[in-house]
């Protein structure tokens, strides 16, 4: 499958909405802080826009750029099945990496290496395929069931109204950072930017969602909206940054056993 043009890939820097989000500064604006509730509603419509409540499957394309290295390309497929909050990523591209996955099952991450044949239990932290995505990036989102929110301000982002939150673990979560800033469009409810905290207050990741597309779910039976482009960039190691484009986006019915060791296994014979 032919992938993407770097020239594709990084023309949103330079025109267009998604450059806006990178280049324009944010803008405070005065008004009153939303209650608690209303701030919850707001991480509920982020999750719900993006469950399917049945099964998804997704061609990625994924470049990982690291200072001073050679720009690295990876294709993998995504299965999700998010009624069960089971996840499986296969790498097929380049070949050295084809038949590596990771598979999430009963609030587990593990890693399959077929190089060694074995599995290995990941935390949530885990560099996925060495870039700088993580579980999360590709799951469902479960901002509400897992984070506590609070309002920041209402700024304007680019040529965008946004609703800056400041989000906290709950306890009894595992999740990769206990404090994410989240920057929501007001008019839809998605999110355009992240930012990742350590505990220790240190700014590890800042991810931007310059555009998001929208499909019908038969499970659903109702619009699905996904991230079509993810850009995430590396606050620890400087010049290091993400890209990921969802390719194409299937919500039918997979197959029981593609959510097992066994199927991922037998990928790689």
């Amino acid at each position: 499958m032919k992938t993407p043009s770097k020239l594709a890939l990084l023309a949103w820097f330079a025109v267009g909405t998604a450059g806006s989000l990178l280049t324009l500064p944010l803008a405070p604006i005065a008004h009153a802080a939303p209650a608690a509730g209303e701030l919850v509603k707001m991480l509920q419509t982020v999750d719900d826009r993006q469950r399917n409540s049945g099964d998804y499957k997704s061609l990625v394309y994924i470049e990982q750029k690291e200072k001073d290295k050679s720009d690295l390309v990876y294709q993998a497929v995504i299965y999700r099945r998010d009624e069960t909050d089971k996840l499986v990523i296969m790498f097929l591209k380049p070949q050295a990496e084809a038949g590596k996955g990771y598979l999430r099952v009963d609030k587990n991450l593990f890693m399959y290496d077929p190089s060694v044949g074995r599995w290995e239990r990941r935390t949530e932290r885990e560099r996925i395929g060495g870039t700088d995505s993580q579980r999360a990036d590709f799951d469902e989102s479960r901002l509400a069931e897992e984070y506590a929110p609070a309002f920041v301000a209402e700024e304007t982002l680019g040529k965008y109204t946004v609703n800056h939150l400041k989000l906290t673990a709950n306890a009894g979560f595992d999740v990769a950072y206990p404090v994410v800033e989240l920057w929501l469009d007001k008019a839809t409810g998605n999110t355009l930017k992240r930012q990742d905290f350590a505990l220790s207050g240190r700014l590890m990741r800042t991810t931007y969602y310059p555009e998001w597309m929208k499909q019908f779910s038969p499970s659903k039976k109702a619009e699905v909206y996904t991230p079509k482009e993810i850009r995430i960039f590396d606050e620890v190691e400087k010049g290091n940054s993400t890209t990921i484009v969802m390719q194409s986006v299937d919500l039918n019915s997979l197959d029981d056993s593609i959510f097992t060791k066994a199927w991922l296994e037998s990928k790689s014979r």
